[in-house]
């Protein structure tokens, strides 16, 4: 290994070291460029598959079609499964602007409830909030040092395909609207929800799979923005109807004065998709008027997104390109939470692209990178199986009604083990009971079959 190699493997290289390059310095110089691979999407998938893959000392360059700092729709709040994955990037977390939380809190009515992150072996016994406005700059820029080429204000619009019909680069438009192309034999689809790339290949979304939105607004509340817990509401209502949402509400301590409220949801069994604007204004309107969250409070418009659950794209590797983050439909079908589970997959990405591309092109190769579904298989399948059951059953009729009702609020044991199965919290092997419960329960459910194209 050389010299360079080492740098970059130990993640030490800095920008200047790099040639010299920053983000927004980098973006759309080069009308042709190869690379060993190339990731699309320098959001926290991409960016997590960036960083890994330059310090295994892989070539990889990174293509973003915004220019950071961006907006994202997003709740902003982390939990320690996704803390989990910042400190194993090495991101500082001790940095100003990280808002440290210790648990969450469930409001149902006139009933609150604590539940604090559970100590556990695996992951930190807290979470973060922290913008996505910066959030994403943070990563990219992480993998920048690491030794990724990053290239700001270029658009991909479609894969680039051999004779047979295999990935080979990406095809791109530039800021000033000139066609740009890239090569190389292996491509990470990180580009959202959107997923062009996937579609370009025919990998549609799987229709029995539900897709939930959610809206959120920043909001100006020095009495909100310090608080320890992540709050979440249960008791909100479809609009014009005495029904659940079939969702949750957040109020997310930012810890600058400001605190990010939204809610999320799937589409009701009965009354279809919520007009969420409707269903938030209804919310604020029944909390205290000195939280702030009333219009003159706000910053900044309502923005809403659409939410992948649960696998909803196959397969997740095929013909040199991986699908990662929601361009996948990663999202958690329990929760709605998409960092977390897009940091994991990018990581998991790089190590089986990392030893792919260490064997010669052919079928060897080929069988690595089908190694990477079957891994996200093994860590997933069953629990987002079981998830989306939740999902169809229970969640899109009633919300989390029948899973807080009185008999689990009144129970520290209960709530505990909601908790962890909510944020996917448990070590392995059991150290409790509520681990050994939780993981036998997933543990039964069939696995799901990893399809392949």
């Amino acid at each position: 290994m050389s010299e360079a190699t080492q740098d970059s493997a130990s993640g030490s290289r800095t920008p200047e070291e790099s040639g010299g390059r920053t983000p927004e310095e980098s973006g759309g110089r080069t009308p042709e460029e190869e690379a060993d691979v190339i990731v699309v999407g320098a959001g926290p998938a991409g960016s997590s598959a960036a960083f890994h893959l330059a310090r295994a000392g892989v070539d990889v360059l990174l293509l973003e079609k915004s220019h950071f700092p961006r907006e994202k729709v997003c709740g902003d709040g982390l939990t320690p499964r996704a803390v989990h994955q910042l400190i194993r990037m090495g991101i500082d977390i001790n940095a100003p602007g990280w808002m440290r939380s210790r648990g969450m809190r469930w409001v149902k009515g006139e009933r609150q409830v604590h539940i604090d992150w559970p100590s556990l072996g695996r992951y930190p016994d807290f979470g973060l909030s922290r913008s996505r406005h910066d959030f994403d700059d943070i990563l990219a820029h992480h993998a920048v040092a690491a030794g990724a080429r990053l290239r700001t204000g270029v658009k991909v619009t479609h894969p680039v395909l051999d004779r047979a019909g295999w990935v080979t680069g990406v095809g791109a438009t530039s800021e000033a609207q000139e066609p740009v192309e890239y090569r190389a034999p292996i491509v990470i689809a990180a580009d959202g929800a959107s997923a062009r790339l996937a579609l370009a290949l025919g990998l549609q979304r799987d229709k029995n799979r539900q897709i939930a939105t959610a809206a959120r607004r920043y909001y100006r509340s020095p009495e909100r923005s310090q608080d320890e817990y992540l709050e979440l509401w249960a008791d909100l209502r479809f609009p014009g109807t005495d029904r659940y949402l079939p969702g949750y509400g957040w109020i997310f301590p930012m810890g600058d004065g400001r605190v990010n409220v939204g809610l999320g949801a799937l589409p009701h069994r009965q009354y279809g998709n919520a007009g969420l604007r409707t269903a938030l204004d209804e919310w604020l309107a029944r909390t205290p008027y000195a939280w702030g969250l009333r219009e003159e409070n706000a910053e900044g418009p309502v923005r809403s997104a659409a939410l992948p659950l649960g696998f909803n794209r196959h397969p997740l590797y095929t013909r040199g390109l991986l699908l990662v983050g929601d361009s996948g439909g990663m999202i958690s079908p329990w929760n709605g939470e998409g960092i977390g589970q897009a940091m994991e997959a990018g990581e998991v990405a790089a190590e089986n692209v990392t030893l792919a591309l260490a064997l010669p092109q052919g079928p060897r190769r080929e069988r690595a990178l089908h190694h990477y579904p079957v891994e996200m298989n093994r860590r997933w399948g069953r629990y987002y199986r079981l998830g989306n059951a939740a999902a169809d059953l229970v969640f899109s009729r009633s919300g989390f009604q029948p899973v807080l009702n009185r008999s689990v609020l009144g129970s520290p044991f209960l709530l505990n083990t909601l908790a962890r199965l909510l944020s996917n919290l448990t070590d392995k092997p059991s150290r409790d009971m509520i681990d050994h419960l939780l993981n036998t329960v997933v543990r039964l459910v069939p696995a799901p079959p990893v399809r392949r194209r």
